[in-house]
């Protein structure tokens, strides 16, 4: 076990390194500035390679045409009270990468704040299938390492569409391949089964949830530069919001339903 564990610790950690590294020499352009009447934050958005990533958008948009969007439409019609518990039990496992995420942005109430969900929804909530401290009014914010990337002052660097997981400026896109390479809670077999529940409910969910704003984009002439400049705006807005630390819920419009579901 010790001989497993090791090499995995020290390749997590290579990871975070040449992560930070490439990073750090990311440039981007002059940003935009938004103008659709949220909060005013500026997004920069720096597309050098558009038509590999139109090619790997296609891509993309085809699987979820015909795969993700039908199963998060399916979902929509399950009971209000199922859909929630899998809203709830999702937020909750990310938690503790929120939690890392919260302390490494210099974030203490974010973080207590994060802990005490984690600790009250995973007991009396059932492994989080109940949002108890939500209903107590201890709110939840979310947190991840492109966030984090993003509050240490690394720049956006220029989109790139990834196969399956959507378009992301490399920034965010090393920050998911750091997230899917923590693991907070071990690997334990009950933990990698949790986990396995997490993503296929957590993926469904979110879907749903998105499922309003990419029909009304599909509608505009060019799907992929609205969907492109919406997740720019959301995310300068999400790294604005790490900044300031907040321990309740944005109220603007553009920081809503962030984060994880971009």
């Amino acid at each position: 076990m010790r001989a497993q564990t090791y090499p995995r610790h020290l390749a997590r950690q290579a990871v975070l390194l040449l992560t930070v590294s490439y990073l750090t020499g990311c440039a981007s352009p002059a940003p935009a500035t938004s103008t659709t009447g949220c909060a005013q934050v500026d997004y920069p958005v720096y597309d050098p390679a558009e038509s590999l990533n139109r090619g790997v958008f296609a891509f993309n948009r085809a699987v979820d045409d015909y795969a993700l969007a039908p199963v998060a439409r399916g979902y929509q019609h399950l009971p209000e009270f199922f859909q929630q518990g899998v809203h709830n039990f999702s937020s909750n496992f990310s938690e503790p990468e929120v939690f890392i995420n919260d302390l490494l942005q210099g974030n203490p109430l974010r973080s207590i704040n994060t802990l005490g969900r984690f600790a009250l929804n995973t007991t009396v909530g059932l492994v989080g299938v109940l949002d108890v401290s939500g209903a107590i009014g201890i709110p939840r914010h979310t947190a991840d390492f492109g966030q984090t990337f993003g509050v240490w002052g690394i720049g956006n660097g220029p989109i790139l569409e990834l196969p399956l997981l959507g378009t992301s400026n490399s920034r965010d896109a090393a920050g998911k391949v750091l997230g899917f390479l923590v693991a907070p809670l071990g690997d334990s077999d009950t933990v990698q089964t949790l986990g396995t529940v997490n993503r296929v409910g957590g993926t469904v969910d979110t879907r749903a949830s998105l499922l309003p704003l990419t029909d009304s984009l599909q509608q505009l002439p060019d799907y992929y530069s609205a969907l492109r400049n919406v997740v720019a705006e959301h995310r300068a807005a999400y790294v604005r919001e790490g900044q300031e630390g907040a321990t309740t819920p944005p109220t603007n419009r553009c920081a809503e339903g962030q984060g994880d579901d971009f």
